[in-house]
């Protein structure tokens, strides 16, 4: 059996990746979520735990023994080294997860992986990891609207997040192909999805997408 196409799937935050993401697994892609497993190995008794509080101390660890995330985050975008040593800890444990997931839906026959990468174009190694690039791609100031209603971050947080991100102007030039997220609808999105889809192994009839409401 011939393996299967590898999609590396990235945006900026609020550009609607995940909602991307979601699409393409209604056509039947196997999407390997990095922030998904960052979030695992960081969770209550996660993998990356002990290292996090010899690292950093226990004022870093929840009561639940998880990662202090809104403590962590205040840190690691005000001092560039403690988000270097954060992903020394974090990276390789979600790498070796990634894989291992990868492994299992190739050898369950998925003809698409994507591996949904929030530093994808940030990260040297993915270029020769995956087949194409796909890139969500909207205006600052969406990315920027979309992350204040669904969260509790204030906008020089989500501005401070952005900047810690690769540029728009970077992402756009690491892209084989973008879907460009700004002042469509749902159903215009996942229409484009479909169209892209088929570049990448899948078929838009594969699975039944349901109308929206």
């Amino acid at each position: 059996m011939a393996s299967a196409f590898r999609l590396g799937l990235t945006g900026g935050i609020g550009s609607g990746k995940s909602t991307v993401a979601a699409f393409l697994a209604e056509l039947g892609a196997a999407v390997i979520d990095a922030d998904a497993i960052a979030r695992s190995v960081t969770a209550p008794g996660g993998l990356a735990i002990p290292d996090i509080r010899q690292t950093f101390g226990d004022q870093f660890i929840t009561p639940d023994n998880a990662l202090d995330r809104d403590r962590m985050r205040a840190l690691a975008y005000t001092d560039a080294s403690a988000r270097r040593r954060l992903e020394a800890i974090v990276h390789p444990l979600v790498s070796q997860e990634t894989w291992q997931q990868a492994a299992l839906a190739d050898a369950a026959g998925h003809r698409c992986l994507v591996f949904d990468v929030p530093l994808l174009v940030e990260s040297a190694h993915w270029r020769q990891k995956v087949s194409k690039i796909l890139i969500v791609d909207c205006e600052p100031e969406t990315q920027i609207t979309r992350v204040m209603a669904r969260s509790a971050l204030d906008r020089a947080a989500i501005v401070a997040i952005m900047a810690a991100q690769a540029s728009r102007q970077r992402r756009l030039q690491a892209a084989d192909a973008v879907i460009f997220n700004d002042s469509i609808s749902l159903a215009s999105l996942r229409t484009h999805v479909c169209a892209l889809a088929l570049g990448f192994g899948l078929s838009s009839a594969h699975h039944q997408v349901p109308p929206e409401n």
